[in-house]
């Protein structure tokens, strides 16, 4: 079989999740880690808005209402350098499976809905290795909502409140969402996201993601 080409310089496997709030992407997430671990792959997990050194101080930002939309998308900058450097490329220096619960594309959807230039935002990550594989999860709005409403309750900032789209928190989660799609559905084609109907069954949606990975794997590309 034909040797699978790297989208970066490292000599690891670096797969991404996309998707919205309440897509499934953690569960796909953790379940693409264990298929992988039991066919003995290092794996290698990493969160969006998880660095140690950054974290917290978002966190607290966020809750004393501090962040306007710059300081927003440079906050959540710096937490992703944070985790490139210390986490993610040490793994793909080192031959993992890197698995990413979000990606830049995050920052590029969330940022310029609210309000900041595409290329400004392209910049502060433009040192980000390629993926060699995007999953995106799509999901339409309503169910969203009903996913979150039921797990997790509706958030501040992930419901766009801070933009100013509605004071209620259901319309503002609407309209920022749904912009949010747009964007994502702008990046679709342009960075080569292979998008799945985030509707579809946990056990589908995994078949389609590890079907993917393992056509890779059996390249021989981790050999």
């Amino acid at each position: 079989m034909e040797q699978f080409k790297r989208k970066h310089k490292y000599n690891g496997l670096l797969v991404v999740i996309e998707g919205t709030d309440g897509s499934g992407k953690s569960t796909q997430l953790q379940l693409l880690k264990k298929s992988l671990q039991d066919q003995c792959y290092g794996v290698m997990v990493s969160e969006w808005k998880t660095s140690r050194l950054i974290a917290n101080v978002i966190d607290d930002a966020k809750e004393r209402n501090l962040l306007n939309a710059t300081t927003y998308s440079l906050l959540y900058a710096a937490d992703f350098a944070d985790r490139l450097e210390n986490q993610i490329i040490p793994a793909l220096k080192s031959g993992f499976v890197v698995l990413l619960d979000r990606y830049y594309y995050t920052a590029l959807a969330r940022d310029v809905v609210r309000g900041q230039n595409i290329d400004w935002v392209k910049n502060l990550y433009d040192y980000a290795p390629e993926p060699d594989l995007v999953f995106y999860l799509d999901m339409p709005v309503d169910t969203l909502l009903k996913r979150i409403i039921g797990t997790t309750g509706l958030d501040f900032y992930e419901s766009g409140r801070d933009v100013g789209f509605s004071t209620d928190f259901y319309k503002s989660f609407g309209i920022y969402q749904n912009k949010c799609l747009e964007q994502y559905n702008q990046m679709k084609s342009e960075y080569g996201f292979i998008s799945i109907d985030g509707t579809k069954s946990i056990n589908e949606i995994h078949e389609i993601m590890s079907n993917e990975v393992q056509k890779i794997l059996d390249t021989g590309i981790l050999d």
